[in-house]
């Protein structure tokens, strides 16, 4: 008995130290692959949500951790410092804690029930919580700075569009990463999972 547990702690602790080195590289990838805008795609959250699988929302909420700290490391969210740096560290942080902590809670809930469907939702609410942390983040933090911000990346709306705008494209290709990565996500979970029976 506390040798398989050990040997639990072991493999969520290995686990997790591949995923975060995943995130890592993923984002530092993603720094020089903008694709829209000029904040790079989140690719680091498809290994926040495979991690968040296998390893439960805490580790979920690491990775999400360290994907913020990447990207304010390589200055993903430069733009908004010049507005407010606590704003900026808080929604960075929160927004990559949080898509993280979310998706291993859902996984762990439905998991029982919808074993296949339960990993592709997972996958799927990373980037809906990340994009919607940061759009409530830009509503608290930075909204009296639209005009501005709007105008230094030349998008020609007012008010909370700007941040729409500016959220938008990413928003699509992560999601169209994460959903059809899913099938991916379900077969590495599997596999993990068998693997250690």
């Amino acid at each position: 008995m506390k040798n398989t547990k050990n040997s639990e702690r072991t493999r969520r602790l290995v686990t997790a130290a591949m995923m975060t080195t995943l995130v890592i590289v993923f984002q530092l990838l993603a720094t020089y692959t903008a694709f829209f805008g000029p904040f790079s795609t989140a690719i680091g959250l498809i290994p926040i949500a495979i991690g968040a699988c296998l390893c439960g929302p805490l580790v979920g909420a690491w990775l999400g951790l360290v994907f913020g700290i990447v990207v304010l490391v390589t200055g993903g969210a430069a733009l908004f410092f010049a507005f407010s740096i606590p704003g900026t560290v808080i929604t960075v942080l929160l927004k990559g804690a949080g898509c993280g902590f979310i998706a291993g809670l859902v996984y762990k809930l439905l998991e029982p029930k919808l074993k296949f469907f339960a990993a592709i939702i997972a996958s799927l609410l990373c980037p809906i919580v990340n994009t919607g942390i940061f759009l409530l983040g830009s509503a608290v933090f930075f909204m009296p700075h639209a005009q501005a911000i709007g105008e230094m990346v030349g998008v020609d709306k007012a008010g909370f569009g700007v941040f729409i705008a500016l959220a938008f494209g990413n928003f699509i290709i992560e999601v169209l990463m994460n959903g059809l990565l899913s099938p991916v996500f379900v077969r590495i979970i599997k596999i993990v999972k068998i693997g250690n029976k």
